[in-house]
């Protein structure tokens, strides 16, 4: 449905794209002649096609190679028909198939040869992403990119549940936090979110992946500020037909089921008009074990080439 779209829009006017871009031309000649490609930061949003861009979809059809997260679900991987398809996913601990290093120098390669290079990121880009350290490397390799936005996981878990992230007389502001420290960062560097010390901090929260040690989370929230009553949501598997969510309150989140990553959770007073229900499913005819096969093949199996290129 999208790519149809896209076809019948055609190429866009310049002046109406969205996105940021460090050059003028898709692009550019070296002093020796050659022509450099050009690297494109998508965001892939939170996995179902349809809530991509469609300058995301556009620019994935037309792609010559894309790095994809392993966050991004197949079908949208997919619509990379012309692309060779590079597995560029990180997980957590040791076995890290490849490092940010190897993908800076991969994105930089490829567009010195000339090709049109996606970098595909679940989400948005910009957020929780690593984006800052690829467009680092770009720059110092003189390459033009450009980079377009996508849904992000805390806008469609939202969504989902029926709520809005920000209520003019209860939450007024929102916050985007991640579950896990970066390299050199302690497990209390949040800021203060509730300064003002009331009952119900005017804030909603959310924590991109929150791991599974939930009575850590809950003891980092409620150091920042946060009231023991807050209602509180854990959803995983976001945008994809294995979806499941828990509702409870930051005081009983240690007691909430494990939900399988990747997951989010969304804390505030906005959340306590989602009802208390434990493990909603989208699709109520699956069983729970037959979801966690199902979220395993969605988001690890890969039936593309993967290239591993040494930084």
């Amino acid at each position: 449905m999208g790519v149809a779209l896209i076809g019948f829009l055609g190429e866009r006017p310049e002046s109406f794209r969205c996105g940021w871009r460090n050059g003028t031309a898709d692009s550019a000649d070296t002093e020796e002649g050659t022509m450099i490609g050009k690297v494109y930061l998508v965001g892939a949003g939170p996995g179902d096609p349809e809530l991509l861009t469609v300058r995301a979809a556009r620019i994935l059809g037309e792609a010559e190679v894309v790095l994809h997260d392993g966050l991004v679900s197949r079908e949208v991987v997919q619509l990379a028909v012309h692309a060779q398809v590079i597995d560029a996913g990180k997980r957590c601990g040791n076995n890290k198939r490849v490092t940010q290093e190897q993908i800076n120098a991969m994105l930089v390669e490829h567009a010195r040869r000339g090709r049109i290079v996606v970098r595909l990121k679940g989400g948005d880009p910009l957020i929780f992403g690593r984006a800052g350290e690829e467009i680092a490397a770009l720059q110092a390799a003189g390459i033009a990119y450009e980079i377009v936005p996508g849904v992000t996981t805390a806008s469609c878990a939202a969504a989902a549940a029926g709520i809005s992230l920000t209520y003019r007389r209860g939450a007024s502001s929102l916050v985007f936090l991640p579950g896990h420290g970066g390299q050199g960062k302690s497990g209390n560097d949040w800021p203060d979110l509730n300064p003002k010390g009331a009952d119900a901090p005017d804030v909603t929260v959310a924590v991109y992946m929150p791991g599974t040690d939930y009575a850590a989370l809950r003891d980092r929230l409620l150091a920042a500020g946060m009231a023991p009553s807050t209602p509180c949501l854990l959803v995983s598997g976001v945008g994809t037909d294995a979806s499941l969510s828990h509702r409870t309150t930051l005081a009983e989140l240690p007691s909430a089921p494990d939900l399988p990553a990747p997951k989010i959770l969304l804390a505030g007073e906005v959340v306590r008009a989602v009802p208390m229900t434990r493990h909603h499913v989208s699709q109520p005819d699956i069983e729970a074990e037959e979801l966690d096969v199902l979220h395993n093949e969605q988001w690890l199996e890969q039936e593309f080439d993967v290239l591993v290129e040494k930084a």
